[in-house]
């Protein structure tokens, strides 16, 4: 089975920045495509972005182009989004996830197991 670990979230003030991290293991990730989804307060989880196996393809959620970017390490089986220029409206709870496909679903229901996430607040 699949075990992913997210870390790396924290408090952070608004224009601040956030690395976070997720480790994954129970498979041979270098042939999945990883991604990020978020869930804020209230709110149903999102996408919020993806990279293929080989880490040449990549696609961002509208609300976090220019700011986020995602990468892998295919070596450690992690995959990353540094967070740029955050904002309120960014703070939830972060997960990564892995598929078979690329591009990567963006339906959080597509996906049987989660991790525990990791928590970003971004203070105004």
């Amino acid at each position: 089975q699949v075990q992913l670990v997210e870390s790396g979230g924290g408090l952070v003030q608004a224009g601040g920045s956030l690395r976070l991290s997720c480790a994954a293991s129970g498979h041979t990730f270098s042939s999945l495509s990883m991604g990020w989804f978020r869930q804020g307060p209230g709110k149903e989880r999102e996408f919020v972005a993806a990279i293929s196996w080989g880490g040449t393809r990549i696609n961002y959620a509208d609300s976090v182009k220019g700011r986020f970017t995602i990468s892998r390490d295919n070596a450690k089986n992690t995959v990353y989004l540094q967070m740029n220029s955050l904002k309120p409206e960014d703070t939830a709870v972060y997960y990564c996830n892995v598929d078979v496909m690329y591009p990567m679903r963006t339906e959080p229901q597509e996906y049987d197991y989660w991790g525990q996430g990791t928590q970003v607040t971004v203070s105004s």
